[in-house]
């Protein structure tokens, strides 16, 4: 497995995305019941994907402080991140939800910043040094 020296693009997109999706994370769990009402979206739907994101916050910040990373468990980030935004467009598209407009927006604006997040990644990975062996 390759291990790299993270550009400091790179820690920062990792850091950021975690500070963010923690805070969304803990706005969906907590208040699940009121953004459901607003957004129009299932209330389990919002918090299970707040849920979701409390150990992946745990990942990126525990990834995004270290000295070295793996490039495989980056990729898993990237990667992640774009099946989250892809499923976020799908949800919209599959008949299952009737989000209200603000539930669109919400849906559209989150998925596009976990898209910005990332395009960050893959760019600071790309700067990012491989550890000499």
């Amino acid at each position: 497995m390759t291990t790299l020296h993270p550009s400091p693009l790179l820690r920062q997109a990792l850091l950021a995305d975690a500070t963010t999706s923690g805070a969304f994370g803990l706005l969906m769990l907590l208040a699940a019941g009121p953004l459901s009402h607003l957004l129009g979206l299932p209330e389990m739907l919002l918090r299970g994907a707040g849920a979701i994101l409390v150990p992946y916050v745990a990942l990126l910040a525990w990834l995004g402080l270290r000295e070295q990373m793996h490039k495989a468990l980056v990729w898993a980030v990237i990667l992640g991140n774009l099946l989250w935004a892809a499923d976020s467009l799908l949800l919209l598209v599959s008949g299952s939800v009737s989000p209200s407009g603000a539930g669109y927006a919400f849906v559209i604006a989150q998925a596009l910043v976990v898209l910005m997040y990332a395009e960050f990644q893959i760019v600071g990975l790309r700067r990012s040094e491989a550890v000499a062996a």
